[in-house]
This record gives structure tokens, C-alpha cells and sequence, in this order.
């Protein structure tokens, strides 16, 4: 990405940021700004709330003359949920080339499309030199809608001056999403790491989109416009049009299921801010209810039904790939614990999930097991008794016994229940959503291929590198394709809620199974 390489290597992500903006000095970054939106209420919208642009506005490049739009198709739709899943969902889109008026309808019914509301406009400029294309510039397009009415399902169209989902012949690109509920009701949900672009990537979302979620997690490394991953600005292969594909593929499940990202290694990209995440900011609307949406705009919580969900930004505590080590200051370990002491406290929440990249507990033979994670997070985790854990990062299926205090507190074989609020804490990697797949040191055991092993061998990234270890908690090792399903079954007060959790590799056969329940509220 324009960095040398020995250079790269004693910068941190902010340094290499500026190091590549004095070099590409006189070329755009990100156009945006303040918008109008329209906020709907109860299936009416009322026009004039406004949406402030997640990126800065930076515009040093030509203005980009823009074409028929009757010959520009949207592309690349993907959800997401806003604060309160029950009232707010941002949709967003992008466009090949600029186009006039961008647009969203919505309604109640796919015949009733006449409220009309201007999308936000991102606009993320590639120059050559710092990606592996030539001069390149992306498109992506937002708009936030509020005030809707929980356990909704309301129909959308995206279009703009000259392409109108509204007319007869374009009735087949509308799209719909369904609000969160206002109850406990039981809802499934689907989860995966480390996804790219590739036939196993494709295949995994064709068999997400059949479970019929009600939202996915993608615990990081999400497109890998940047290959190499070690949060360096060398000349690594990036290359921005990675993001305009894997936009596209995954379309077929996140134009209807809300697709809430968290951000890895892969993920930051030093050219378009310091953080590194100023291309995602364009690409992604996320809630920003979190810490620091300066430095951390991947770390954010959303209540849904009687679960509470919880992304994090483990770059800021990796040892292992240290770009943005520090970045929060400690001020994300200070907002993750006030988040689990009001969900816990919350007579509403009875599950607390946490998802992130890099991970708490892996055997992997590639990256095993983050020890800022476990130094940061891990106690926290078991002070509040988080409900479940899920990682990416390495490139396989894991699942943990019960862990407290780095030990197995319980052995958890196939098809058994943890209960939190005594045992301790369970972790998922499903790492293995489509990018090539890593080892492990100990054989695959999994549900119909049993092969388990008293104590496996692997490692701890820590500060002084890594460090042999020997554990006992690696229960469910499954070198494949998969991701993870969870079905949330709420129960009346007194009584255990469950969360029935499974593992599905990419043919569709379930790898593993087991249950965490907890008495509701």
C-alpha cells in the first residue's frame, strides 16, 4: 500500500496513514457531510431528521461526471441495525459510478412504495499507487430510517434520477427487512469469521440464508482487500475492488438479514484514516452507541428480543499484530464492563454474546490464542458470566469445555448444557467462513467423528511473543468450511431460557451441538 516495508514495520497504523497522505497529498480521501433523511413512524415517514456522515470530509479529487442512471443498477444492499433493532435499521448500497438523487422507498407493502427519501452519499477514492488497481473510486450509498414499528416487515426499494424501483419493470430489485419485536419471542440467529470472496464463501451464505436468520454476526476480516493482515501499508496486493465483490456476494442474505460487522486484522486499511477503518466507515452504518466512534466505529451493542449482543475491536489489545495496539486508551475495557453491569442488571436481557476477531481461546496452528484478550477481557467476561463468546481469526471450527480461570471448569462433550451463572464461559472459532483453512496440532473431533484427546499443544501471543502452552479445553476441532446457528428460546420468569447453539459446516451437516441456559428474568 505505498509503505517500504522495513519502514512499515516501526509505524503504527496513524503513522502509516500519514505517511501515505503526504505521499498521495494532492488525491481525494472521502466526500461527505450532513444529510436530510426521512424518519419513519408506523409505516408514515416524516421528512427533515438528519444523519451526519460517518467519515470526515476530505475532497481534493475532480468532481466525477455523472451518467445515465437509467443504465446504473444498485448493487451490493446490505442492513444493518441501528441502536434499537425494534425502531431502526440503515440500509445501504453502492453504485458503479456517480449518479444523481440517490434515493430509498419504503412501505408496508411492495404496491405501496410512494414515500420517497434522499440517501447519504460516501464517496471512497482509491489513488493508484496505494492499491493494486489504477485510480479507482466506490460509491456507496446510505439511508437510516427511524421511528419504525417493532416486528415490522417493511419492503424497500434503492434507486436514484433514472432508476426508479418503483416502476413496473423493476419491481424484482425490491428487498425487505423485518423489525426486532418489542417481546421475548424465540429467533435464530447466524454468526462466522474470516469470510473473503470464494466458492466456499458463496456456499456458506446460500446455506445461511436457508436458517432463516433473523440477523448474522461476521466477527471480522470481512472482504480482505488487504491480504496480508498485519495492519502494514506495504505493497501487499490491496486493492479496493475486493470490497465492490464481496459486497455482491453477499447480498443474497444481507438485502434482508441486518449484517452486523466487527473488525479484524484484514480489515484496517491505512490510507483512508488513521484508524485504519475509514474505507469501512463508507461501506458500513453501524450503531454508535459504542466507546470512541473516532478510533473504535467497530465497537457497539444492540439489545434483541431477550439477548443482548456486543461487538469489540481486539486490534486495540492484540500483541500479536500490534498496528492499532492501544488505540481506545483503555477506554473501550472501561465502556465493555459498564455494558455487561447494565445488561446483567437489565430486567429485559436474560443473554449477554460477545463477539470480536481475534481469539480468546483457539489451538490453531496459525494464530492460536490472543493473550490481550485474555489479560483485558477474559476476566470480565467471567465476572459477569457472558453467556457465549464468538471469534474469528483462525481458520476453523473450535469450541471450548467450560472455562473459568484459564482451566476447564466442566468438561462439555457434544449435545450438553453450561450453565454460566456457576460454570464459567464457553468459545466458539468459527473462522472458517470461506478464506483458505489453517491445521491444528491435535486431530479433528467433531459430532459422528469423535477423536478426543486429553491435552492439546498450542500457543499465547503475548507482549514478549509467543509462548508454549498446553491446555485441556479444546473439546470440538473441525477443519472445514462451517459457521455457527444459535436458536434463542426465551422462558418465563424463574424458568431456563436456552440458547441451543450449532455448528453447520458448509455441505449442511451439523459438526457440533450443545446448550447454555440461564434462568430468565
Amino acid at each position: 500500500m505505498g509503505v517500504p516495508e522495513k519502514l512499515a514495520a516501526r509505524m503504527s497504523m496513524a503513522e502509516q496513514h500519514e505517511y501515505l497522505r503526504a505521499r498521495f497529498s494532492r488525491r481525494t480521501m472521502i466526500r461527505g457531510g450532513a444529510v436530510t433523511l426521512g424518519a419513519v413512524t408506523g409505516g408514515a415517514f416524516v421528512p427533515g431528521a438528519t444523519a451526519q456522515a460517518a467519515v470526515p470530509t476530505q475532497s481534493t479529487a475532480p468532481a466525477v461526471e455523472s451518467v445515465d442512471g437509467a443504465l446504473v443498477a444498485p448493487f451490493g444492499r446490505h442492513l444493518a441495525f441501528g441502536n434499537d433493532p425494534r425502531t431502526e435499521i440503515t440500509v445501504s448500497w453502492q453504485v458503479p459510478v456517480a449518479v444523481k438523487n440517490p434515493f430509498i422507498r419504503v412501505g408496508a407493502h411492495p404496491w405501496d412504495l410512494s414515500r420517497k427519501i434522499p440517501a447519504e452519499v460516501r464517496t471512497l477514492y482509491t489513488p493508484a499507487g496505494v492499491g493494486a488497481s489504477g485510480n479507482h473510486t466506490q460509491y456507496y450509498l446510505h439511508a437510516k430510517l427511524t421511528h419504525l414499528r417493532p416486528g415490522r416487515t417493511y419492503y424497500y426499494g434503492v434507486g436514484h434520477e433514472g432508476f426508479d424501483p418503483a416502476e413496473r419493470h423493476l419491481l424484482g430489485t425490491l428487498g425487505t427487512f423485518t423489525t426486532a419485536p418489542a417481546h421475548k419471542e424465540p429467533f435464530t440467529f447466524t454468526a462466522f469469521g474470516d469470510q473473503g470472496v470464494s466458492y466456499h464463501a458463496l456456499a456458506n451464505d446460500s446455506l445461511i440464508l436457508g436458517q432463516n436468520p433473523v440477523f448474522h454476526l461476521h466477527a471480522g476480516d470481512i472482504a480482505y482487500g488487504d491480504p496480508a493482515g498485519q495492519g502494514k501499508a506495504t505493497d501487499t496486493g490491496f486493492d479496493s475492488r475486493t470490497w465492490d465483490q464481496f459486497l455482491a456476494q453477499t447480498e443474497s442474505v444481507a438485502k434482508s438479514v441486518p449484517w452486523m460487522v466487527s473488525y479484524g486484522n484484514h480489515d484496517m486499511e491505512a490510507w483512508y484514516s488513521p484508524n485504519g477503518y475509514g474505507g469501512e466507515e463508507a461501506r458500513f452504518t453501524l450503531p454508535d452507541n459504542g466507546p470512541d466512534k473516532k478510533n473504535l466505529p467497530g465497537v457497539y451493542s444492540f439489545v434483541y428480543g431477550n439477548t443482548a449482543i456486543i461487538s469489540l475491536d481486539p486490534n486495540d489489545v492484540s500483541f500479536e499484530i500490534p498496528a492499532n495496539l492501544g488505540i481506545s486508551g483503555g477506554t473501550q475495557t472501561t465502556w465493555f464492563e459498564a455494558q455487561l453491569k447494565k445488561y446483567r442488571a437489565s430486567k429485559d436481557v436474560d443473554f449477554i454474546i460477545v463477539f470480536f476477531h481475534h481469539c480468546a481461546y483457539c489451538t490453531s496452528t496459525a494464530h492460536a490464542s490472543e493473550g490481550g484478550v485474555r489479560q483485558e477481557w477474559v476476566p470480565l467476561f467471567e465476572k459477569y458470566t457472558v453467556d457465549l463468546v464468538i471469534n474469528g481469526h483462525n481458520h476453523q471450527y473450535e469450541r471450548t469445555d467450560v472455562i473459568k480461570g484459564d482451566k476447564v471448569a466442566k468438561k462439555l462433550p457434544i449435545g450438553e448444557t453450561a450453565y454460566p451463572e456457576t460454570e464459567g464461559v464457553v468459545y466458539v472459532t468459527a473462522g472458517a467462513a470461506g478464506r483458505s483453512l489453517y491445521a491444528f496440532s491435535a486431530p479433528d473431533s467433531y459430532e459422528g467423528h469423535l477423536n478426543e484427546v486429553d491435552s492439546v499443544a498450542s500457543f499465547i501471543n503475548t507482549k514478549d511473543g509467543k509462548v508454549n502452552e498446553t491446555v485441556a479445553w479444546s473439546r470440538v476441532r473441525y477443519l472445514n468450511y462451517s459457521f455457527l446457528r444459535v436458536d434463542v428460546e426465551p422462558a418465563p420468569s424463574g424458568h431456563y431460557a436456552k440458547l441451543k447453539v450449532s455448528g453447520i459446516a458448509e455441505a449442511g451437516d451439523r459438526i457440533d451441538h450443545f446448550t447454555v441456559a440461564r434462568r430468565a428474568k
